[in-house]
């Protein structure tokens, strides 16, 4: 048997030498055996909020034509890697086979898992679809997906239910990141805060920045806005669309004294909000860009043209224990898991 590279360059086709996230085409054939791979039965694909948005819109809201461009991008690439929004998404099945040198992770066959790596960068081969699910886009399908040695993996708990399980992790390194660069006392926006990722980072902000901070929350759909004030994790809730710049900074502006927030998170998953997170930042405060729809380019000249000394954070998906992390703060808050288990089981 094989070995395979830890890193899954024996799966990339095209073009040689370049890594499994950029390639452009993976080997997806699964007779092909390799000790480094876990190998998984797969029954479910969390994709990316922008890629399913992005693949809603090019099929009209036919979700059979969301289930044909995902069998087509597979097909064509060996992986669920949207090739407009450069995303993927993550899934969830049961361990078919362990290579001998992945035993050491303590998985075996009929283990229950989700990856924790992007499925732009999975091989991954779909027999079929067998229901797409808009409101937590999800698709149920019957595949199999090769799992390398240096990707994140995690059984799933039994204490939640799996489809709730798979879209906390699919965003499981928001929250994480929020703990990292908030304290007590700061003014935190979250754009997009009625959203997955929105939602995780508001909840993780209302627990760091203390009686003291401020959790700004803005919010497009007014339903989700409702969601969030009913919540309560955020001070204040501004219905509004943060695809409107100067919109978003008069929201802003007047909660913050015109000072601007330490911290701004861009959960958005439409182009077109980088601007709108820069002005709502204070001078010398942050923004992170969670969204894979951002612009960085859009993101680091908007703020030069418009003279914002902030710091940009790129958003990774990936934390140490940002798996539990994330869990953790779902399962501290019962109106919180609440929601996410009726938005998305």
């Amino acid at each position: 048997m094989p070995a395979g590279d830890p890193l899954g360059t024996h799966r990339v086709i095209a073009p040689k030498g370049a890594l499994p996230q950029p390639a452009e085409r993976l080997d997806n054939d699964f007779s092909k055996v390799y000790a480094t791979e876990i190998v998984v039965d797969v029954q479910t694909l969390n994709v990316d909020a922008a890629s399913f948005r992005q693949m809603e819109e090019a099929s009209g809201g036919d979700p059979d034509g969301v289930a044909a461009l995902v069998l087509e991008t597979v097909k064509r690439r060996g992986k669920q890697h949207n090739p407009v929004t450069g995303s993927g998404g993550m899934l969830l099945g049961v361990v078919e086979r362990v290579g001998d040198l992945a035993k050491a992770r303590g998985f075996v066959p009929g283990d229950r898992v989700a990856t924790l790596v992007s499925l732009s960068l999975t091989p991954l081969w779909l027999d079929r679809v067998l229901a797409v699910r808009p409101a937590s886009a999800q698709l149920d399908v019957v595949g199999k997906a090769a799992v390398f040695l240096t990707a994140p993996i995690a059984r799933i708990p039994t204490d939640m239910p799996e489809r709730l399980v798979l879209a906390l992790l699919d965003v499981a390194g928001a929250a994480p990141q929020v703990a990292r660069l908030c304290g007590p006392g700061d003014t935190v926006v979250v754009l997009g805060a009625g959203g997955k990722s929105g939602l995780l980072c508001a909840a993780e902000a209302r627990r760091r920045v203390g009686e003291k901070g401020k959790v700004i929350g803005v919010e497009s759909f007014p339903t989700y806005a409702d969601d969030l004030r009913a919540l309560g994790i955020c001070d204040h809730v501004a219905t509004l669309d943060a695809r409107d710049p100067l919109a978003v900074r008069d929201a802003v502006s007047p909660l913050t004294e015109g000072r601007g927030a330490d911290l701004v998170l861009s959960c958005v998953n439409v182009p077109g909000v980088e601007l709108a997170a820069i002005l709502a930042a204070r001078d010398r405060g942050k923004v992170y860009y969670f969204a894979m729809s951002t612009s960085f380019t859009a993101a680091a000249l908007g703020a030069e043209g418009i003279g914002r000394d902030v710091d940009l954070f790129i958003g990774n998906g990936y934390a140490h224990d940002h798996a539990e992390h994330t869990l953790s703060l779902v399962r501290a808050s019962r109106p919180l898991h609440e929601l996410m288990q009726r938005r998305y089981t």
